[in-house]
């Protein structure tokens, strides 16, 4: 099995190069916007695509704590976006509810004029 991964290295090579100009695009993504859905989903796609680095590192260097690694990584990820996710509903309800005031508010002065 090593062997074969030793002379088919370059493909685990140019599959990390393709990868790393994804991840580019998704840090253009997050850091661009415009809304926050999609610097959240940008982020979650870079946090996969370092998963599927060291993945492929672990292959080529035959180094087996780096899969332990690339799965405490992923807990922390996935942690990481539920919690992005709950402050970003809670903004989103709170701004809504605001409106929502406001045109209340709106409402009874325009009946009441």
């Amino acid at each position: 099995m090593q062997q074969l991964i030793q002379q088919n290295e370059w493909i685990f090579y140019v599959i990390l190069i393709l990868v790393a100009v994804m991840l580019i695009a998704c840090l253009i993504r997050a850091i661009i916007g415009p809304r926050i859905a999609d610097r959240l989903v940008a982020v979650n796609m870079i946090t996969t695509m370092v998963m599927a680095i060291v993945s492929i590192l672990a292959i080529v260097m035959d180094e087996g704590y780096l899969i332990d690694i690339c799965l405490i990584y992923a807990m922390i990820s996935f942690l990481a976006v539920v919690v992005l996710s709950k402050v970003y509903t809670g903004v989103y309800f709170e701004q809504k509810e605001k409106q929502k005031e406001k045109l209340e508010k709106g409402e009874m002065t325009d009946g009441n004029s």
